[in-house]
């Protein structure tokens, strides 16, 4: 299973998951993970309305990116089995979609896009290798 979020790690796990596939003829699940809008301090229709409007339109987006995705895994020998938008707590989406699946291999980069979160809670690549039940390749940038 790959696990992307647009960010440059996630590039180069895409094309570590790449060359995983064709060599070994493995198919990948590849995974984008949507966190979920934090709610508004206080009640306002309209905010809530935009709030849940994006957040439609990013998943949308997800799905749009993750086709991109596949083409580009297809294009350089990969196979790509399913793609799967989720919703939540990435590191926690990952985990349990990985086990869903029964995969045996999760990919992903060692950052993402949440540079502050990861500062002050972790990054999600450390969480999932904590709990994932099957190995994790994390794949960093070069110094």
């Amino acid at each position: 299973m790959l696990a992307i979020d647009g960010s440059e790690e996630a590039a180069l796990a895409t094309e570590a998951a790449t060359e995983l596939s064709k060599n070994t003829a493995s198919e990948v699940h590849l995974t984008y993970v949507v966190p979920i809008p934090e709610p508004l301090p206080y009640p306002h229709h309209y905010l809530d309305e935009v709030r849940e409007d994006k957040f439609e339109q990013a998943k949308k987006d997800a799905g749009e990116f993750l086709e991109t995705q596949a083409e580009q895994i297809r294009s350089g020998g990969g196979s790509v089995t399913e793609t799967h938008v989720r919703t939540g707590s990435p590191e926690h989406q990952i985990v349990v979609l990985s086990e869903d699946l029964g995969v045996g291999l999760i990919v992903m980069g060692n950052r993402g896009l949440t540079g502050m979160r990861r500062a002050l809670m972790g990054s999600v690549s450390d969480s999932v290798v904590r709990h994932a039940h099957c190995p994790v390749m994390v794949v960093r940038k070069e110094r």
